[in-house]
């Protein structure tokens, strides 16, 4: 594995910061709205994370243990975050945050749909607080509906939102598609570019508004033309393993090497030059059976026999570097330790190496995506827990030492 040491200061002291000024509570759990408040905080946001005492988020506990106390998804995930534990539960606890909420812009949170409202938080109480405040709510059939009030998470979000009956071969199960925690960072973008959108309107309008969005809802928002086609043709489309059903060829491909490789042929220009140019086959441009697209759709099987039949024969390199020479677009099927190695992605920083008094070094996916002027960056990993409580409560809230331990001590905060 190749390490790349990363000058985190000089990360840190690069221009302005796109969303300075702003400051967001994060009270969501495990990844969907944490994930909308993480991609702020990476933008120069203030992110604060509001965290039952004692006990902290569950994603403190998701995925492989550190020996920082905390999981590499929180480490990964919670970076750029302050922790400030309060129990919201509690009267007190519920009045410390709406005294944040009124010097706040934005709350993000991802509860089962009214758990807000009877802990005496919801959307009326803090937008008459604060009528300019942006609440995201991210739920897994968000705050309408019949199933409004139904537990879900990210695999169940995958599944009713229409893609895991797409994944997996046509003659297997469904298959969970790449992830289950999919979902999570779909609603996590999508709630991301919402509060932007309405921090725009505010500006203009002076009112903040609600976000509301169902952890399935990003999901079926990228299933491309399945909705249309259905309703247009009855279309129901089926599992087809590595295939697209709209293009031919359009999979991936063994090499000789035992690797896998993925060709796109979206159009017939592009599959004349896969045929000619790199696989020395022009006689396949004049086939009718494979001279349109609609004609390769009929003959899918015969399409990818031969081009696995060309691909299998030289290693995966070589595949690559006849379909780049052809403008043919064609790329590996890489696992984790390929992209670690490859150029590609060390000279894009795509990898961040970040060093951690907690844990060493510490490699995890860089900020997405790129501003010139105004750049995304990490500050630090995801935080201890509470490690954030009194700056909050003496700085922002000003409350004095002795209030502060009486707190502490009632388990408030």
């Amino acid at each position: 594995m190749k390490v790349k040491e990363t000058n985190m200061q000089d990360n840190r002291d690069q221009s302005e910061s796109a969303l300075e000024g702003l400051r967001v509570l994060d009270i969501g759990t495990f990844i969907a709205a944490p994930f909308s408040a993480t991609l702020m905080g990476e933008f120069g946001a203030e992110v604060y994370k509001i965290e039952l005492p004692g006990v902290g988020d569950h994603a403190r506990r998701l995925g492989t243990p550190t020996e920082s106390g905390d999981t590499l998804v929180w480490l990964s995930e919670a970076r750029n975050k302050k922790s400030v534990c309060i129990d919201l539960r509690t009267t007190e606890g519920a009045e410390i945050f709406k005294s944040l909420v009124a010097v706040s812009d934005v709350v993000c949170e991802n509860f089962q749909a009214g758990t807000l409202e009877r802990w005496g938080l919801g959307w009326d109480t803090l937008s008459a607080i604060n009528p300019r405040l942006v609440l995201l709510r991210i739920s897994g059939y968000g705050q309408t509906g019949p199933n409004a009030n139904l537990p879900c998470f990210g695999r169940i979000a995958n599944a009713f939102g229409g893609l895991s009956f797409l994944s997996g071969e046509a003659d297997r199960a469904p298959a969970q598609p790449g992830s289950a925690t999919l979902a999570d960072y779909m609603a996590g973008l999508f709630g991301a570019f919402a509060v932007q959108t309405a921090l725009r309107a505010r500006d203009r309008t002076g009112k903040g508004q609600v976000i509301d969005l169902g952890l399935y809802e990003g999901i079926f928002r990228i299933l491309d033309e399945v909705a249309p086609a259905y309703q247009q043709n009855g279309f129901v489309r089926q599992r087809e393993g590595a295939e697209t059903p709209i293009v031919v060829p359009h999979s991936h491909y063994p090499s000789k090497d035992d690797r896998w490789l993925a060709i796109a042929c979206t159009n017939d220009r592009i599959f004349a030059r896969l045929v000619e140019d790199a696989m020395g086959r022009p006689d396949l441009v004049t086939d009718p059976r494979y001279a349109t697209n609609a004609a390769r759709i009929l003959h899918r099987k015969e399409v990818n026999s031969i081009v696995t039949a060309w691909t299998i024969t030289m290693p995966r390199d070589e595949v690559l570097s006849r379909c780049a020479k052809a403008e043919v677009p064609c790329g590996p099927v890489y696992s984790i330790d390929e992209i670690f190695e490859d150029p590609q992605y060390a000279a894009r920083e795509n990898i961040l190496y970040f060093e951690d008094d907690r844990i060493g070094q510490f490699a995890m996916p860089n900020v997405v995506p790129r501003l010139e002027g105004t750049p995304g960056r990490i500050n630090w990993l995801g935080p201890v827990l509470g490690s954030h409580t009194d700056e909050v409560l003496r700085d922002i809230l000003h409350m004095d030492e002795a209030m502060i331990e009486r707190l502490r001590k009632d388990g408030i905060v």
